[in-house]
């Protein structure tokens, strides 16, 4: 086993997560977020600093989409596309902070 620094400074994980009864992110829209905040990512050339990735379940389908952004720990509730542009905002505070 080896023991590594992360490559990225933040990792966002977008739950996917689709169950029969149609109570969770997947279908609450998790994908169009994922694509948005990679979309932004991109075009605020942050590709090397910030990783977004699809997730499976979070466990909170009920308060769903969620997004998980590590390691800040941070926890995005009943998200919607229209919240991207303040998550990433928020992120690149964070790290701005840190520097």
């Amino acid at each position: 086993m080896d023991v590594r620094t992360p490559k990225f400074e933040r990792y966002v994980f977008v739950c996917e997560h689709e169950r029969e009864d149609g109570v969770c992110c997947g279908p609450q829209g998790g994908g169009s977020i994922r694509e948005a905040l990679k979309s932004a990512v991109k075009e605020r050339r942050l590709q090397g600093r910030i990783r977004v990735s699809r997730a499976g379940c979070l466990d909170v389908c009920a308060e769903g989409p969620n997004v998980l952004v590590y390691p800040s720990g941070r926890w995005y509730a009943h998200v919607r596309v229209e919240d991207v542009p303040l998550i990433l905002e928020e992120l690149v505070q964070t790290m701005e902070q840190r520097t």
